[in-house]
């Protein structure tokens, strides 16, 4: 049992230190033996010793009876883009191959405040920004369905270490798809929050030390069973000593029974198109939901596709500038001068958006506020509890392809996480969640979106998913 434990879920493993069957020092030592046999090259950075001092430690809280935490002892391994006091981090950037902080960010402070034992850090592409993980500074991460299949970007390195039970949970982060994207190709389930109930300081991109972030950017949990995504998210949203903030919140349960959800499916849309795999999952999950008696119909979807996607890129591309030379900023107004009035490449776009101006900014945000407000309505009005979508449009695609291939017709590379983005400006909370296999054994996912602070319902409607589904859903063994 003891050798099997790094297979079983985070919930299960707590409950195994709960009963002292087994201790945090060798439930460390299980996970830093397969993270040791593992060519996946999903942990990048480890403090072996440190981590052994951090779970001895809990072990002799343990003892005491004073445990600290709701994840006292339980190892994690933390995406390389969050500050980890004493251990290095590059956000996969060779200029920041030797920086090594001095304070923790601020997620990675709560879950240690919960007793959580950080053993590792996970590869991500330099400064979270592919859609691949891989870099010069430590390479390729490796699918753990297919090494030939991307594992996704940006938290590809946390949710190949989750799928190949090299931890229990781990600690990623989510611009544009970049957490829910890795869930759905490695066939595990990822959380985005509702944005602003973990805060992102600490998280680089920005440069180390700054304390702003990105507006956009949500730290969320990587897992292998719903509950594990619960007790994360419960650390995660406790705030630690240092941060001096009297504010602790509670998140609603479901305000009716699980079977009883309203559930709405939004399977297609001619703006991103998903493949006839991907389109029968989806019908799968409905059907299975249906025979269970549960009130489930299909959409159109609240919002335009398409133009919440410009949105969405507009917003994305101001927020990146933050960090941008004077010289850089410089040069990228001085090209966006040199367009053409008739000039609308991605380029031209991409250089409009860097380079707007505050007024046309205040605009953008003015638009972001009313589309939420068109959710809020979706969700209130029509009595819907939970939108249903799929995840991506396909399952993995090849390693360092550039291109997107939906049913034999070449789609845009960015269409990977096109249903990922209609929630990222607005803040919803949204959760992939493995449904079932392709033909060629790869993991397909759907993802579950409900109104502002409705976390815990998607995390009680992933779990009923779950056992009606079985197999994929159930969770994954290799």
């Amino acid at each position: 049992m003891m050798n099997n434990l790094t297979h079983q879920p985070a919930h299960v493993q707590l409950q195994a230190l709960d009963r002292r069957e087994i201790s945090s020092r060798e439930l460390l030592d299980l996970h830093l033996d397969r993270i040791e046999g593992s060519q996946l090259n999903a942990v990048v950075s480890r403090e072996d010793d440190a981590a052994r001092v951090a779970a001895g430690a809990a072990d002799e809280r343990r003892a005491r009876n004073e445990s600290s935490g709701t994840l006292d002892g339980l190892p994690l391994t933390i995406k390389d883009s969050f500050e980890t006091t004493g251990l290095r981090t590059t956000s996969g950037a060779e200029d920041l191959a030797g920086h090594v902080p001095v304070r923790d960010a601020d997620a990675v402070a709560r879950l240690r405040h919960q007793g959580a034992v950080i053993m590792g850090k996970t590869n991500t592409p330099a400064y979270c920004q592919d859609l691949h993980t891989d870099n010069d500074l430590f390479g390729r991460t490796l699918n753990p369905h297919d090494p030939e299949r991307t594992v996704g970007g940006s938290s590809g390195g946390p949710a190949a270490a989750v799928a190949a039970h090299l931890t229990p949970a781990d600690l990623g982060s989510d611009l544009a798809g970049s957490l829910r994207l890795p869930a759905h190709y490695c066939g595990v389930y990822g959380l985005r929050p509702t944005h602003g109930l973990i805060p992102a300081r600490g998280h680089i991109p920005r440069p180390p030390g700054w304390i702003t972030s990105s507006d956009m950017v949500t730290p969320g949990p990587l897992a292998r069973h719903p509950r594990d995504l619960d007790l994360l998210l419960a650390a995660l949203t406790t705030p630690a000593p240092e941060e001096n903030n009297p504010w602790l919140v509670k998140l609603p349960t479901p305000r009716r029974s699980v079977g009883q959800l309203h559930v709405a499916v939004w399977a297609e849309d001619a703006s991103c198109p998903v493949d006839r795999e991907t389109a029968g999952a989806l019908a799968a999950v409905e059907q299975a939901l249906a025979s269970a008696g549960t009130h489930v119909h299909r959409t159109a979807g609240p919002v335009g596709f398409a133009a919440s996607l410009r949105l969405f890129e507009q917003l994305l591309h101001a927020t990146s500038t933050a960090a941008t030379d004077d010289e850089a900023g410089a040069a990228e107004l001085a090209a966006v001068r040199d367009l053409h009035e008739g000039d609308f490449s991605p380029r031209a776009t991409f250089l409009r958006h860097r380079t707007q101006t505050h007024r046309a900014w205040l605009r953008a945000h003015e638009e972001r506020l009313r589309l939420r407000e068109t959710w809020h309505r979706f969700f209130a009005d029509a009595e819907h509890d939970v939108l249903i979508t799929p995840a991506a449009p396909t399952a993995a695609i090849p390693a360092g392809s550039r291109t997107l291939t939906v049913d034999g017709v070449e789609r845009s590379f960015f269409d990977q996480t096109g249903w990922a983005n209609l929630t990222s400006h607005v803040g919803l909370p949204s959760l992939v969640m493995p449904v079932a296999r392709t033909a060629d054994g790869l993991p397909i996912g759907v993802q579950l979106v409900g109104p502002t602070s409705s976390d815990r319902t998607l995390l009680a409607l992933a779990e009923y998913l779950a056992s009606l589904l079985g197999g994929m859903a159930a969770g994954i063994s290799f």
